[in-house]
């Protein structure tokens, strides 16, 4: 025996275990390590604590909103910077001067512009002129913010080293500057006034401009000194009583009081001490959920890739708070936490979503800073998701639940608002769109369902729909080999279903698993009465041989299964839908044949497994009871009844149900439906007149 096989017969749960105390190592990194405020309070809420008084002296920080109004005032009345370059200046004089000398050249080479020719000084220095006077005043090119600002609007000027204050109305703008120019040129005696109008137009260019940098510098200066607190609170001092009402200014005292208690005392005390507490909370949940799958739920804890699947929703979540709780960006309500609870109880039912999801929700609940209104909201919403039964096969009610859970959330927060504000002026708004983003992102889980089922080897209602397609290759060969065993898993997949979904059990796989039970039949299809022609393959063998044959077909049939890579879950039920019984026909004729030798009843029997699920003790049942009715001479009411009855008992005396889930209660629906169905389907029909049949 290896030394790996010892240990995991010695330490059987060890890697379940060590799985578990990775979660909460991984979980317990996220927390903070300062003291959280043990108060939790509302505006307008009864204050529900013993009488509070101030542990230490404190400031009362402004609220948020007055901060950033006296914020905007402030910037309101700060002036921007504008900056004058007098380099702007003298390039465009010089580019004035290169373009009158070449309009000069040009116009000798074309004898125009007479007046020019014979005084270009006179010109050239008009137009000089007339840029230092436009420069020294300034053109002034506003930045988009103040575009729409009245010429009153005052700005600070730099030029060089100095700095004035100057209203807008003082400057020019490019469109200002060039009605000024052609107001000017035409009201001095030049004759050929067209000659310089192009060019000077073209050297206007604005020379002053808005120093951004600048102007944020200084408002940041200015900024750094509004005050962002509002009066002492002493130590001793009462802050609020029991029983009285949270007044706005008493909020801001507690939002003060919890700001500075988690600073100041954290640096106090030990930050290890914090983070056990932290550790420890988060084992104690994380703890009882895993002593809770290990009791109720020990498929999922023995399976470690299934308990991977379940542990690992908490820790995904919890680094999802602790990454929007840092972005500041986005809201914690953005985070589709319904999608757990549609995807576990797709593959495990409503009461592992429900308890993963509470599960999830607490130790979320750590990470987020909205307090108990955060854990409110998403329990109902989980709530709401388990009751509306969303079905991943079918759009119409998944698009209904996902508008159920905006309705839970919306309305939720509704009622929470009105408790904590009195009015619809303080609601946050901005949360319903978060909540709307939630509902949206949470139809992800339609296409994570077959993701995870590939990743972790589950089986979805929406594979086993694919399955139960009577075009899949291996049903379509059984239809056409072996077409009696194909009818016989029809209407054994039918009274499987109807019986399944009486009981509460999953419907749709009873009737996959029921579709591909006897497939192991398509090798030798001619050996099982209900593909028999005329000839008996029978015949000219010994009961034993004929027995093996019989028998064989279950092993065929998984081997079948695996080789078109059916899930376990489906190939369960070809192990089980014999059991362990005896092909007693041939054993008796056995028995008959050899009355004074020992028998191996082993050779007769099916290798089994018995069923374990209540899917696969249905479908034993339903094909016993199919065939079994199937054979009846007379199949009246009474002798489908005593048959039903004698063949359930009979399973239940040979032990074939000893390891099944199903309950007595349960066996006696599914009796009633099995009887029901077998009823409808060999029902008296009237004897038609021998002319009506033609």
């Amino acid at each position: 025996m290896s030394l790996f096989t010892t240990f995991a017969m010695r330490f059987p749960f060890f890697w379940q275990y060590l799985l578990v105390f990775g979660v909460i190592a991984l979980i317990s990194l996220l927390f903070p390590n300062n003291l959280q405020f043990k108060y939790e309070f509302e505006r307008g809420q009864i204050w529900r604590y013993e009488d509070l008084r101030a542990p230490f002296d404190f400031a009362i920080q402004k609220e948020a909103g007055q901060l950033k109004a006296e914020t905007a005032l402030l910037q309101a009345e700060l002036s921007p910077y504008y900056e004058q370059y007098p380099t702007v200046a003298k390039q465009q004089k010089k580019l004035f001067a290169a373009e009158f000398q070449q309009q000069l050249e040009a116009s000798r080479a074309q004898n125009q512009f007479r007046s020019v020719l014979a005084r270009p000084d006179r010109y050239l220095n008009w137009g000089n002129a007339f840029l230092d006077r436009i420069y020294r005043q300034g053109i002034i090119q506003l930045a988009p913010e103040h575009q729409n600002k009245g010429s009153d609007f005052v700005i600070n000027l730099v030029q060089g080293n100095t700095t004035r204050q100057q209203t807008l109305e003082y400057f020019l703008n490019l469109e200002s500057a060039r009605t000024l120019l052609a107001d000017t040129l035409y009201s001095i005696n030049l004759q050929e006034r067209d000659f310089l109008y192009p060019l000077l137009e073209n050297a206007l260019q604005p020379d002053i401009l808005y120093n951004r940098e600048l102007t944020d510098k200084f408002v940041q200066e200015a900024l750094a000194g509004v005050a962002t607190t509002q009066g002492m609170v002493r130590q001793g001092q009462i802050l609020v009583l029991r029983g009285n009402v949270v007044t706005d200014e008493t909020y801001q005292k507690l939002v003060s009081l919890k700001q500075q208690y988690e600073q100041r005392v954290t640096t106090q005390r030990s930050r290890w001490l914090v983070f056990g507490g932290y550790f420890l909370l988060t084992a104690l949940i994380v703890g009882i959920f895993s002593i809770y799958l290990f009791l109720f739920s020990v498929k999922v804890f023995k399976n470690i890739r299934a308990l991977f699947f379940i542990l690992m929703w908490l820790v995904l979540y919890s680094y999802l708070v602790y990454i929007v709780e840092h972005t500041h960006v986005l809201s914690v309500y953005m985070i589709p936490f319904c999608i757990v609870p549609i995807v576990i109880n797709t593959f495990y039912g409503n009461q592992l979503a429900f308890f993963t999801y509470i599960n999830v929700v607490l130790i979320a609940s750590f990470l987020s800073s909205r307090g108990y209104e955060f854990t409110l909201l998403q329990i109902l919403a989980g709530i709401v998701v388990l009751l509306s039964d969303v079905d991943s096969r079918n759009w119409s009610r998944f698009f209904s639940s996902m508008f159920f859970i905006f309705l839970a959330y919306a309305l939720a927060f509704f009622g929470l608002s009105l408790i904590q504000e009195g009015d619809f002026d303080g609601m946050d708004w901005s949360v319903y769109g978060a909540v709307f983003v939630n509902a949206f992102l949470t139809m992800l889980a339609y296409p994570l369902i077959p993701l995870l089922e590939r990743l972790f080897r589950f089986i979805s209602p929406i594979t086993l729909l694919e399955l139960s397609d009577m075009n899949r290759p291996l049903l379509r060969e059984l239809g056409i080999k072996a077409p009696g065993t194909l009818q016989h898993s029809l209407q054994v997949s039918n009274l499987a279903e109807a019986a399944a979904r009486k009981i509460s059990a999953d419907p749709l796989l009873a009737k996959t698993g029921a579709l591909y039970h006897d497939i192991g039949k398509i090798l030798h299809p001619s050996y099982f009465i209900e593909n028999q022609g005329a000839k008996n393959p029978h015949e000219g063998k010994t009961p034993l041989e004929s027995a093996t044959t019989i028998i064989g077909h279950v092993a065929e049939g998984v081997q079948m299964a695996k080789k078109h890579r059916l899930p376990n879950l489906l190939i369960d039920f070809i192990r089980t839908h014999h059991g362990t019984t005896r092909v007693e026909y041939f054993y008796r004729n056995y028995k008959n044949e050899h009355p004074d030798e020992p028998t191996d009843e082993a050779l007769f029997r099916y290798p089994g497994p018995k069923p374990r699920s209540r899917e696969e003790t249905i479908v034993m049942m339903a094909d016993s009871i199919e065939a079994a009715c199937k054979s009846l001479k007379n199949p009246t009411e009474e002798a489908i009844d005593e048959t039903i009855e004698k063949i359930v008992a009979g399973k239940i005396t040979q032990g074939q149900l000893q390891d099944s889930r199903i309950t007595f209660r349960e066996l006696e629906l599914c009796k009633r439906e099995f009887k029901k169905i077998m009823h409808s389907i060999y029902h008296t029909r009237i004897d038609y007149p021998e002319e009506s049949r033609q």
